[in-house]
């Protein structure tokens, strides 16, 4: 087996003649002759390099799954891929607080082939990022980020292989939703175009000179291609552009027990966090491309589940980060009556108790008049019981700070108007404290903050996280506001004095209340 090995931090020197740079083309598949294709794949790994507390997922597993399967496949004369729809950063502490080393070191002993670039992967500084690219024995792929300023792509658009003689392409796409889902310093000056437009004119150049087309992508997969607030994603790449043999996805986190085939082009994905490993099993034969069996494998995810031993190479290997990373996050902060609701299904669809703590947390500290919080920035819930300082790096892992805006009651009315109607389903559902509103039909009515009626012409405060307030998920830009100040406090640090002064916690003190949805 072959392949392009040109996966190295390209920012600079990548120019728009590296599809004619990158191809040499080998001649088409022998005719006649049978070849076996495994895809392996997982995606939005977000920092899961460990089993968790339940001995569940973790990379130890994975590898021995996926060695067991290698050896299956080489036995029966055939060839195995393994992909990742992106997403390897932010999630737990132990592997956000070492710039995701030990999940990439990881990956490599894995042998991962390529990666789709995902939205988190500009959770960091872009020098973080270069840093993680060069470590990667595998490409970070993404044909749709271009360097602003001159027009060349940041990352290398797509990667080949040549598996005795079966020629493959693997290409990657990013959502375009990643400026407002990330940090606006990490992607300045970066243009993320369209998938769609991109690969309506990159997949009929490497049909020439490929017999497979993989799309690693990292796009969501929606469904009947009804992506609502969110960009388009797998469906919609699939039914728009012609020549694609099969989207390995992520984003949207969802387990496609599955394929979803959409105009000749299988859909997978394997949910998250390594809880899967997905398996598509192809023959190809006169360029005819067969799924024989498809499944997504459970990674000890249950007492039912078949227990997959722990490869001891990758217990070696990952140990000492491990260890380092409990030292870094060790410690009890508090504790909590009941379970704060902080699951991606939860936040992003309803106001939840973890929601109102964090708003009020935010409001104990900055001394404001109400506070705003954004849906996708709560990571996680906090269990019933000890609540310890992973815990709160868990649920807010991006180190965003504490900004307070001054602004009159006419102008919160108008930025209320933008943030409450943000719609259920998306990372940009609005969380409160201090305010009281009926939304309805897109207006509101009967506005009060800490229980008056909001006066047009009267000063008020607002806290909110500075993801939000520099227009993170299509918030209005706060930041060029007279009377906006950044405190340069942790969102984490906030969290957790409020949860020492305030310990033992009563979840029924943080039931939402006063904001109604019609």
């Amino acid at each position: 087996m072959t392949r392009n090995k040109n996966w190295k931090w390209l920012a600079a020197v990548i120019s728009a003649l590296v599809i004619s740079a990158c191809t040499t083309v080998n001649p088409p598949a022998e005719k006649d002759q049978k070849y076996k294709l495994t895809v392996l794949h997982t995606n939005d790994h977000h920092g899961r390099f460990w089993q968790d507390s339940k001995g569940r997922y973790g990379m130890a597993a994975r590898m021995t799954l996926v060695e067991s399967i290698r050896k299956e496949v080489k036995e029966e004369g055939g060839h195995v891929l393994l992909l990742s729809g992106g997403d390897i950063n932010t999630g737990v502490p132990e592997s956000d607080m070492q710039d995701a080393i030990p999940d990439l070191k990881g990956m490599n002993l894995l042998g991962y082939d390529a990666m789709a670039v995902g939205n988190h992967e500009f959770d960091n500084p872009r020098d973080i990022l270069a840093m993680q690219q060069s470590l990667a024995e595998f490409p970070f792929l993404s044909a749709n980020i271009f360097d602003a300023g001159t027009g060349k792509h940041v990352f290398e658009p797509y990667t080949t292989f040549d598996l005795d003689g079966l020629r493959i392409a693997v290409v990657g796409f990013t959502t375009t939703d990643t400026p407002k889902q990330t940090n606006p310093e990490n992607v300045k000056g970066l243009d993320f175009q369209s998938p769609v437009a991109v690969a309506s004119k990159l997949i009929p150049e490497l049909e020439k000179q490929a017999d497979i087309i993989i799309a690693t992508t990292h796009m969501g997969h929606y469904q009947n291609g009804n992506h609502g607030i969110n960009a388009p994603g797998d469906v919609t790449l699939a039914r728009s552009v012609k020549g694609i043999d099969l989207i390995v996805g992520g984003h949207s986190q969802d387990p496609l027990f599955k394929p979803d085939l959409q105009n000749d082009t299988y859909i997978v994905q394997a949910q998250e966090w390594g809880k899967y490993v997905g398996r598509a099993d192809f023959e190809y034969t006169n360029s005819q491309l067969i799924l024989t069996s498809y499944q997504l494998i459970p990674v000890n995810g249950s007492e039912d589940d078949k227990v997959i031993p722990e490869n001891r190479a990758m217990l070696s290997l990952l140990s000492p980060y491990q260890e380092k990373g409990q030292q870094l996050v060790e410690g009890k902060v508090g504790a909590v009556d009941q379970r704060l609701m902080g699951e991606r299904s939860e936040v992003r669809f309803q106001p939840t108790n973890l929601g109102t703590l964090l708003t009020e947390a935010l409001m104990e500290k900055s001394g404001a008049d109400l506070a705003v919080m954004n849906g996708g920035g709560i990571r996680s819930s906090i269990n019933s019981g000890e609540i310890t300082y992973k815990d709160v790096l868990t649920v807010l892992p991006f180190g965003n700070t504490l900004t307070t805006v001054d602004m009159t009651g006419k102008e919160i009315l108008e930025y209320l108007t933008v943030v409450a109607n943000k719609p259920a389903n998306s990372g940009a559902f609005a969380h409160f404290s201090g305010v009281e509103m009926l939304i309805k039909d897109q207006q509101l009515y009967n506005v009060q903050i800490n229980g008056k009626a909001l006066e047009p012409e009267k000063a008020y405060k607002m806290a909110i996280l500075s993801f939000s307030a520099s227009g993170g998920d299509k918030y209005p830009n706060l930041m060029d506001k007279p009377g906006f100040v950044d405190t340069g406090y942790l969102d984490a640090e906030v969290l957790k004095e409020f949860i020492e002064q305030n310990s033992p916690l009563r979840v029924a003190d943080f039931q939402p209340e006063g904001v109604i949805r019609q």
